[in-house]
């Protein structure tokens, strides 16, 4: 159990972000959010076979998933806080190209600069909530 404030407040946020990312990780396999998901990684990043858009989009499902479930089990949650930092980098860009792209992706498209300071803020309480 937890000893000290800080202690609780980590245990929070590992909790609150254990179920976002499940949250997130679950939409990659629902149809309309999946499409959605695979149209905005950007051309550059658009490959054929194994690591074509959709296989992506599974891929980080899976990840945000797994790391969700990894912020809540004691032996994993160091690895976990710093697996979903790194994550959260790895996936901007796609977030950065809908942003440049709102006319097509709508609602997705959260502006640029918000997008950015939500990013920080999210891998520095991945951070936080394990160090």
């Amino acid at each position: 159990m937890p000893n000290s404030p800080f202690e609780i407040l980590q245990l929070v946020l590992r909790i609150a972000l254990a179920v976002a990312f499940i949250g997130m990780g679950v939409m990659h396999f629902r149809p309309g959010p999946k499409r959605v998901m695979a149209k905005i990684i950007p051309p550059a990043l658009r490959f054929e076979g194994v690591a074509r858009p959709a296989n992506l989009v599974t891929f980080t499902g899976i990840c945000e998933i797994a790391g969700g479930i990894g912020l809540l089990i004691p032996a994993t949650q160091l690895a976990a806080g710093i697996c979903l930092a790194v994550f959260l980098m790895v996936v901007f860009p796609a977030n950065a190209y809908a942003a440049r792209h709102r006319d097509r992706f709508g609602k997705v498209a959260v502006p640029l600069v918000p997008r950015l300071i939500g990013q920080v803020i999210l891998v520095a309480l991945c951070l936080i909530a394990v160090i």
